[in-house]
């Protein structure tokens, strides 16, 4: 027996490594302090989960729910990018409800991809982006993110070639790995590109409420032109601490949220409506929960970040995400200087090579950890340099 080819050619998911390497480590006896995946640490607000509590009893919550998502849900959705971004979204034809924001970005590349389309993917970016495209039968082309670009694409790198042969683009801002972020000129850039080469944006926002400083990460939508090119993903794991409640939502292009809604329809059931009750309680009440986890991460941010400095890094502090992305000493791979971290202190960090080729060089850090175990791993590192 055998499986079939599209699988033999994905590799395996980063963070499934990562798991086996960490439990080798407490078979040995060792402490080990992961800060390796973005997690949330933070539970969900107490509000959000009472709401949860109030639908599950009720019967009409217990049958199938729709493919497309409550209306309520899809609502609270369009509220919100109104509230938040000042875009005004058609609940019923340009908001799909998702079973979080990765299965809708998995499913997108089905969409639009036929066999041998190329799909420019991040690089490094979010894993997901390019193995839908394998499995949808593209050809995934890197989109390098380099730090002299400030982790922004360079289109002019691109001859018209392969421009022209491009049917979809996924961007991810704020970024993850990187923490890097835009502002509406590089919208305006790459919707104009669109229009001109005629492909898809997939915006991955999945981040836009974890920011500092002040800083507000805007939505493609609010740039002219945009809605006749893409679609941008959100997730309520983040924001909200729900990761494991896996809801999420995708607004845009009415063609092309009409058609991610054919290919779920096909595959999923949608979401436990008690849950998607949960998601409106939660989109409603957003101040409140930004107003509590804002302090928190600028604290945890500001502690690793300075931390960082003082052992000789050279590390940026992100305006946005949850993430500090990390230049490795001299002499180590990214691979290699995770491994060491982990062997040497207990110390999980995520390898940038695990988000592609242009993440070597770098590893991630999540502040998805109480600010006394960050603490503590930043002492363990430094005695270790």
């Amino acid at each position: 027996m055998d499986v079939a080819s599209r699988i033999k050619k994905l590799p395996p998911y980063l963070f499934a490594e990562i798991e086996k390497k960490v439990e080798k480590i407490r078979n040995q006896g060792k402490e080990v302090i992961d800060l390796g995946i973005g997690d949330p640490d933070l539970p969900t607000p107490e509000f959000i989960i009472d709401r949860l509590c109030l639908e599950a009893k009720k019967a009409d919550n217990h049958r199938y729910p729709s493919y497309r998502g409550l209306s309520a849900f899809r609502k609270a959705a369009a509220s919100w990018y109104e509230k938040r971004f000042g875009v005004t979204l058609n609940p019923d034809r340009e908001v799909v409800s998702l079973i979080g924001s990765k299965e809708g970005i998995a499913h997108f590349a089905w969409c639009i991809v036929d066999p041998g389309d190329i799909v420019l993917a991040s690089d490094p970016g979010y894993p997901v982006y390019k193995t839908s495209t394998m499995l949808a039968g593209g050809i995934p082309l890197e989109l390098p993110l380099l730090k002299k670009n400030q982790f922004l694409p360079d289109f002019t790198s691109f001859p018209d070639s392969v421009l022209k042969r491009t049917k979809l683009i996924f961007i991810n801002y704020p970024n993850n790995p990187t923490g890097a972020t835009v502002d509406h000129r590089f919208f305006r850039e790459i919707v104009h590109l669109a229009h001109d080469y005629d492909f898809v944006i997939a915006h991955d926002l999945a981040y836009s409420e974890v920011s500092y400083d002040g800083y507000n990460a805007p939505s493609i939508f609010e740039v002219d032109g945009a809605r006749e090119v893409a679609v941008e993903f959100h997730s309520l794991s983040k924001t909200f601490n729900m990761t494991g409640w896996r809801v999420g939502f995708a607004v845009g292009n009415e063609k092309l949220i009409e058609a991610l809604g054919r290919v779920k329809t096909n595959i999923d059931s949608g979401i436990f409506n008690a849950i998607q009750w949960s998601g409106v309680e939660a989109l409603g009440r957003t101040q409140e929960v930004l107003d509590w986890i804002h302090p928190i991460y600028t604290r945890r941010r500001n502690l690793v970040f300075e931390a960082l400095q003082a052992c000789g890094f050279e590390v940026e502090k992100p305006r946005a995400s949850f993430y500090i992305w990390v230049p490795v000493p001299t002499g180590y791979t990214s691979m290699s200087f995770a491994e060491h971290l982990l062997e040497r202190t207990g110390v999980v960090v995520t390898p940038g090579t695990g988000f592609g080729q242009y993440g070597e060089g770098y590893i991630r850090i999540s502040l998805t950890s109480p600010e006394e175990i960050l603490a503590k791993a930043m002492e363990k590192i430094q005695n270790e340099l």
